[in-house]
């Protein structure tokens, strides 16, 4: 595309702001979060950071296998929950497992499936950090790159066709590395045909692992990638809550009222490692990382907070104590509970188990047989 074509007020191309570096918000945008919801953001994120931490330590210290942390890109899962309706269906990638957090789904549960154990509501069967409930309409995640974008097309799709009341829509998040897989643009241009009611949210960390975004896409932007598939594309400050919050309600408004989808680019930065099995040093500076620190997500929603007096050191001293305290409480709680029971790997595979099916199930539960002689 010439370049000279593009306007730098496109909504592709340039990147939408609510929260100024000071705190304060752009008072020529309505960008629709009052103070309560505000206040509640700043909770789920502030907890989020907190339980991120402790799981990591939990790792290191061997007790558990694996974690991925969303260090530094809370605005945009925890935004996503609180824009959310009852009825939508997240798709998630790595980092947006705690959307269902926000959507009412039990500290308990989610951390009982970073351990495994009796406490996981999937009896182990998925690795650490790949949550899933159906009660908030939630499914797993999946370690292979992008699959989750076109099964939030086809979600979205068969919604449409079941002509349910009120209006569902799916959301499907990705990376910035997985624009570049073949499920991406196979699941965008699908959307942009048959006008899906789905939102795709990408979350542009500027790492896909250790490849940089310059290395993997020539694309100007990567919200610039929706004009090819004839739909919109919105490039939105990934690290400002409130842009975010705005950027994803007139998106799933859009898809709600038969408008069709819209691909978002929310520009944030992962603070931390891609995993716990992961070592970024050996691939970027120090320098850039304190560089993005300074556009911390959860220290700007405290300026804001502040500005609009509505948060000080005791407030935000009380709340980090209290997350903390219900975090290691429920920790201490799950860690002692017992590995899922042999049996259940007969649970949730068919609706009626087959004969050669329940004949081994009831040899498991009678017990070993005594060698014949």
């Amino acid at each position: 595309m010439d370049t000279a074509v593009v306007s730098e007020t496109d909504p592709d191309v340039m990147l939408f702001r609510v929260l100024r570096d000071d705190g304060t918000a752009d008072p020529g945008v309505d960008h629709g979060m009052t103070d309560a919801v505000a206040l509640r953001a700043y909770f789920e994120m502030r907890r989020l950071r907190a339980l991120d931490a402790r799981m990591i330590l939990l790792q290191r210290q061997g007790r558990v296998g694996f974690y991925g942390a969303a260090t530094g890109q809370e605005a945009v899962p925890i935004a996503s929950g609180l824009a959310l309706a009852k009825q939508d269906w997240v798709f998630p990638a790595l980092r947006e497992q705690s959307v269902m957090l926000v959507r009412g789904y039990p500290l308990r549960d989610y951390i009982g499936q970073v351990f495994g154990n009796a406490a996981d509501n999937l009896k182990g069967r998925q690795p650490p950090s790949h949550q899933a409930g159906k009660a908030v309409h939630q499914v797993s995640w999946s370690p292979v790159i992008g699959p989750q974008i076109p099964q939030a097309v086809g979600a979205a799709m068969a919604m449409r066709m079941a002509k349910r009341r009120p209006h569902e829509i799916a959301v499907g998040y990705c990376g910035d590395g997985a624009t570049s897989q073949p499920d991406f643009h196979a699941a965008m241009n699908f959307a942009g045909v048959f006008k899906a009611p789905v939102v795709i949210i990408c979350q542009n960390n500027h790492w896909s692992i250790s490849v940089p975004t310059a290395k993997q896409t020539a694309s100007r932007t990567i919200a610039i990638k929706a004009r090819a598939y004839g739909m919109p594309g919105v490039r939105v400050d990934g690290n400002d809550v409130l842009a975010v919050y705005k950027v994803l309600r007139d998106a799933f408004a859009c898809a709600r009222s038969g408008g069709g989808p819209t691909f978002v680019e929310a520009v944030t930065y992962r603070m931390g490692a891609h995993t716990t099995s992961d070592d970024p040093k050996l691939y970027r500076s120090d320098s850039e990382v304190e560089a993005w620190a300074k556009k911390d997500p959860i220290d700007r929603l405290r300026r804001y907070l502040e500005a609009r007096g509505l948060m000080d050191d005791a407030r935000d001293t009380k709340l980090e104590a209290d997350a903390s305290a219900e975090i290691v409480s429920i920790i201490r709680e799950v860690e002692e509970l017992a590995a899922p029971s042999l049996a259940s790997m007969f649970d949730d595979v068919y609706a009626e188990l087959p004969w050669n099916l329940r004949e081994q199930k009831a040899a498991l539960e009678s017990g070993p047989r005594a060698p014949k002689h």
